[in-house]
């Protein structure tokens, strides 16, 4: 029956949705654990993939000059967002009928933009990254028709943020690099119909909070040194919220799978990015610069949903539509977006299936009402992306 063609279509779904967290607005999400693969046939898979992404938002306001500040008016109509990608492996073993496990790595968080000139704090690039490093498990027991799972599992995750800012002194600039890492865990439940490619899955992922430590590297004139550049020992801290998501997938006709996902993170959690440095003195050391971001988002929603279908045993196909609510409350640029996302899959003769996909993302225009930044505003703004992935089983 074509029906059971179905259950493969996520495969090509899975890297075709990571389209969706890598382009959209929300937050600093950028990708998901690829833990479905403990859902997969075989008893030993290898799930790999990558997505480039290319966003575009150009300034349509800037604000005044103010003095003592740089003037942003050249920033107007420049667009500031940089393009990155978006690494994602799984590699799951059976141990038991009922036991199984997989590894999974992903960049789940990042922002990166290169200013034309610099704002008005003097920044001129900002570029940070987290990478998840996974293990989750999950235990089956037969229930009915279906079978019932518990999922679980821990994760360590990597912190990097570089920052650079232009100073009063001309062809001088700060640099600030920090890394930090953090522990953290997911727990969820699944219940699923093999036959007709049912499965409902809730998963929770904890949060991360983050004291990352590095070195802000400043112009010794600034600090009245009669050296090019002084190393202050810096500290940031900030927050990354925990999340809750609900995916519900089945067979609707033969060889048809319709599929979608409603996911919640507390945004909230992130309110300032706050930088401190300290200068060592005769004396002892003293406060020395440091930045203070504000962002004060709220909870963000993003609801997937979409259709895929097996053309034949080899080739199959699917589309998706997704709704990222956005987190602004007027300090930043974190509005809403709409991706539509299409996906495909082609098994081949050595027993592995080459996936790729292609997403366009619409980023609403948004202004910044509140904070150091209030005035300035960006147009509607696009994302296109583009994932490639390779799966195999044994």
């Amino acid at each position: 029956m074509r029906t059971f063609k179905a259950k493969a279509l996520l495969g090509a779904g899975s890297l075709t949705l990571a389209l969706v967290g890598a382009a959209q607005a929300g937050g600093f999400s950028r990708g998901t654990a690829d833990t479905d693969i403990l859902f997969d046939a075989g008893n030993f898979n290898i799930r790999a993939g990558v997505t480039y992404v290319s966003p575009k938002r150009e300034f349509s306001r800037t604000q005044d000059p103010q003095p003592g500040k740089f003037n942003p008016s050249g920033l107007a109509g420049t667009s500031y967002t940089d393009d990155y990608i978006v690494p994602s492996m799984a590699i799951k073993m059976n141990l038991t009928d009922n036991l199984r496990c997989a590894a999974t790595l992903v960049d789940n968080n990042g922002g990166s933009v290169t200013y034309a000139v610099p704002k008005p704090s003097g920044k001129l690039s900002e570029d940070f990254t987290t990478n998840e490093k996974a293990l989750t498990c999950g235990v089956k027991f037969q229930a009915g028709p279906g079978n019932v799972w518990l999922l679980g599992g821990g994760y360590v995750e990597t912190f990097n943020y570089d920052r650079v800012n232009a100073t009063p002194i001309p062809g001088a600039f700060a640099n600030l690099t920090l890394g930090g890492e953090e522990v953290g865990y997911r727990i969820g439940a699944a219940y699923e119909i093999p036959d007709i490619a049912f499965r409902a899955q809730l998963m929770y992922r904890s949060g991360t909070d983050y004291g990352a430590t590095g070195t802000l590297a400043v112009p010794g004139a600034l600090l009245g040194l009669p050296v090019a550049s002084v190393p202050l020992n810096a500290t940031g801290t900030g927050h990354l919220p925990q999340t809750v998501e609900f995916k519900l997938q089945s067979g609707i006709a033969p060889g048809w799978l319709a599929f979608g996902s409603v996911k919640w993170a507390d945004w909230s959690v992130q309110d300032k990015l706050l930088v401190t440095s300290v200068v060592p003195t005769p004396g002892g050391p003293v406060p020395g610069p440091g930045s203070d971001d504000e962002y004060f988002w709220k909870d963000g929603w993003t609801v997937t949903g979409g259709v895929g279908h097996a053309f034949n045993d080899r080739v199959s196909g699917l589309v998706s539509l997704t709704w990222d609510s956005g987190v602004s409350t007027g300090y930043d640029f974190s509005s809403d977006s709409y991706t539509l996302a299409l996906g495909g899959s082609v098994k081949d003769t050595l027993g592995g299936e080459l996936r790729a996909g292609v997403g366009v993302s619409y980023l609403t225009s948004a202004e910044i009402t509140k904070g150091a930044d209030k005035g300035f505003a960006v147009k509607d703004g696009y994302a296109v992306a583009g994932s490639v992935g390779y799966n195999i089983k044994w």
